[in-house]
């Protein structure tokens, strides 16, 4: 287990890259830990796309990222358009969109998908992340769902609870268009949650967990 210290989330960072291929996935994989990035880096940019959306779902994501990153420094959104579940066969055009990505952005931290993750879209993203950025600290976050396939993450964000509640509030009022969706509740977020911080130990019991490949500490 490695447990990230408050010398690398507290005022050390510049430049934050936030990638989901879905409209909620940053959110719900990672939310916690953006607002407590936010929080405690006053001079942080943040850059966060959106691979998949359309009509409804991309102006949730929209208002559900300004939600998440009010304040921050600066940032960027982009909600893009790619049809969700058809990665792998648009692979070349998402691979475009990372390569102009690269151009433009040198992030010090880059949130991304779990490269083991069930769902083929999260797994390309995941490997696109690391053909793209690969001499960037990169942490893979974890989406619960259907096929079971959360793994054992081995880096772990304390959460506070005011950082717990914000996100499940945020997300539930973000995305109306996901509220019939039986895994689409607090509970399901709090418990994931919760879950990481009994493996972490955290102080407030509440952590995100994360799948780090390589680390370079000094």
């Amino acid at each position: 287990m490695f447990a990230i210290g408050e010398q690398m989330l507290s005022g050390h960072l510049r430049s934050l890259l936030c990638l989901g291929a879905h409209c909620d996935d940053v959110e719900i994989g990672c939310g916690g830990t953006v607002l407590r990035l936010v929080e405690t880096n006053p001079d942080l940019h943040v850059d966060w796309l959106v691979l998949a959306s359309d009509g409804q779902r991309a102006a949730e994501a929209r208002a559900s990222a300004a939600r998440f990153l009010a304040g921050a420094a600066s940032s960027t959104v982009e909600v893009l358009s790619f049809r969700a579940s058809y990665f792998p066969y648009t692979g070349g055009e998402i691979k475009d969109v990372f390569e102009d990505l690269k151009g433009r952005t040198q992030p010090d931290l880059v949130l991304t998908h779990w490269g083991g993750d069930a769902h083929q879209d999260h797994r390309l993203v995941s490997e696109l992340t690391w053909n793209t950025f690969r001499d960037h600290l990169v942490l893979e976050y974890e989406i619960p769902k259907y096929d079971g396939d959360l793994g054992r993450t081995n880096v772990y964000v304390n959460l506070e609870a005011a950082h717990v509640d914000r996100k499940v509030a945020s997300i539930l009022e973000a995305f109306p268009s996901q509220a019939d969706k039986h895994w689409f509740d607090a509970e399901a977020f709090r418990g994931v949650m919760r879950l990481r911080g009994l493996e972490c130990a955290s102080p407030s019991g509440f952590a995100e967990g994360f799948h780090a490949r390589k680390l370079r500490l000094l």
